[in-house]
């Protein structure tokens, strides 16, 4: 990943959220919770994964395991940096700091679109070909699967972010921001940046996010007709409570996204563009494992198992 050959800013500064003295401390506080909030349940969803012997063979499972992982790197990638920067008031970040955030934070939303298609991918053969499903949804090819997700979600913006590190930032260095996004550090560029700001929009937010989005669309969208279709009133009804629920994960995370990346002028309002980058950045990754665990019959049974190991030991412990 090497930098810019000559640039005059050696740091930017991240005016943050721009808010008193006491809404800073209300703010540093509430996302601390959801940050520790966040971890905590992503965590609770792996160790119940990798503990309990039937959800681990799942393949569903071994996704959301991965995607619980993900999410837990994702928020990292930003919160810690921003409640620092509620604490100091300083907002002060490296060039290099700022853009390694830049890609972290950006391969794992890349990894993140690649891993809802990969889940929409398994929805779709499970219930539209339910009979090849155990063949073609093997754990190898589940595993295979997730490791696709991570290292394309890694690769995919190597080059656009060693292009726009490479320009030269001659100050100001201030970034209207509490992350360091693209669209305001290409803003800061030393004219002239050419057509950098089309490609990076186009190669590495609309190729990406639409045909990820085009995808899960799709798969869904046979889903729900084959269910339709089905005949069984009691099996149609549970398999359209799962279904719901990933739908809304989906929602969550491709509205805010098509927002800020896709729609042309997404960027513009720096108001409107902190708050739907705190929804997805923030918001989103403590949502998303009470969304995939509520009501979920299967996650349910898990966790009474693993109750009645805990009593079983206990038990034992005592007798013995």
């Amino acid at each position: 990943m090497g930098l810019a050959n000559w640039t005059g800013v050696q740091e930017f500064i991240l005016l943050g959220f721009g808010v008193g003295q006491q809404m800073r401390l209300f703010l540093l506080i509430f996302f601390t919770i959801l940050y520790v909030l966040a971890l905590a349940e992503n965590i609770t969803l792996i160790a119940l994964v990798v503990l309990d012997v039937q959800l681990s063979q799942l393949p569903m499972y071994i996704l959301l395991s991965n995607f619980s992982w993900l999410e837990m790197c994702y928020v990292t990638s930003t919160v810690p940096q921003m409640l620092f920067d509620l604490a100091s008031t300083q907002g002060i970040i490296s060039f290099s700091a700022c853009f390694l955030q830049f890609y972290i934070f950006f391969a794992l939303g890349a990894s993140e679109c690649l891993f809802l298609s990969a889940m929409a991918l398994d929805r779709y053969l499970a219930i539209c070909h339910p009979l090849r499903y155990p063949q073609t949804m093997t754990p190898n090819f589940c595993y295979g699967l997730v490791v696709a997700c991570w290292v394309l979600g890694f690769l995919w913006h190597i080059f656009p972010m060693i292009l726009i590190s490479k320009l030269s930032f001659c100050g100001p260095n201030i970034i209207d921001h509490f992350l360091c996004d693209p669209g305001p550090i290409l803003s800061l560029a030393c004219p002239p940046v050419g057509n950098l700001p089309l490609i990076s929009q186009i190669v590495a937010d609309s190729l990406l996010v639409l045909g990820n989005f085009l995808f899960v669309v799709l798969s869904y969208g046979a889903v729900i007709v084959t269910l339709l279709k089905t005949s069984s009133q009691g099996s149609r009804g549970k398999a359209f409570s799962t279904i719901s629920f990933h739908l809304v994960v989906v929602t969550l995370f491709y509205g805010p996204v098509a927002t800020m990346y896709v729609i042309p002028g997404g960027e513009g309002e720096s108001g409107i563009t902190k708050i739907v980058t705190v929804f997805y950045t923030a918001i989103t990754p403590f949502l998303n494992p009470l969304i995939y665990s509520l009501r979920n019959d299967q996650v349910k049974e898990a966790l009474r198992r693993l109750r009645r190991r805990k009593v079983r030991l206990l038990r034992q412990k005592v007798t013995g």
